[in-house]
């Protein structure tokens, strides 16, 4: 099994996203599929795909979503995950989106980012 010695395996739906209170010192390893996370108080985005692993590096909440269908093998003490299967399109989607709309083609045929 690829995942031999973990705590976990996560099999995730396409915008599956799983909560992580506290994971500080978990580690994922992405077998299949893409993951973004994000962090508590931290400004990164962190993608994730087959083959990559992470150490979460902090305390605080832990936001992971499923870009698409993949498993993760997860070793951590104690790793209480939240799961939720999103019927909206994913987070990052969204937040993309909203981005993408402010900067519409304005009056003048250029872009603006305050729409």
């Amino acid at each position: 099994m690829l995942c031999t010695g973990y705590t976990k395996v996560w099999e995730l739906a396409p915008s599956e996203l799983v909560r992580l209170p506290d994971a500080r010192g978990t580690t994922l390893r992405v077998t299949r599929g893409t993951l973004w996370m994000t962090l508590q108080d931290d400004t990164r985005d962190i993608v994730l795909e087959a083959g990559d692993s992470y150490v979460i590096d902090r305390g605080g909440l832990t936001l992971i979503e499923a870009q698409k269908a993949s498993t993760v093998c997860v070793l951590g003490r104690d790793v209480e995950e939240s799961r939720q299967l999103d019927p909206q399109p994913s987070f990052a989607r969204r937040i993309w989106a909203r981005m993408a709309s402010r900067l519409a083609p304005d009056d003048m045929g250029g872009y603006s980012p305050y729409y």
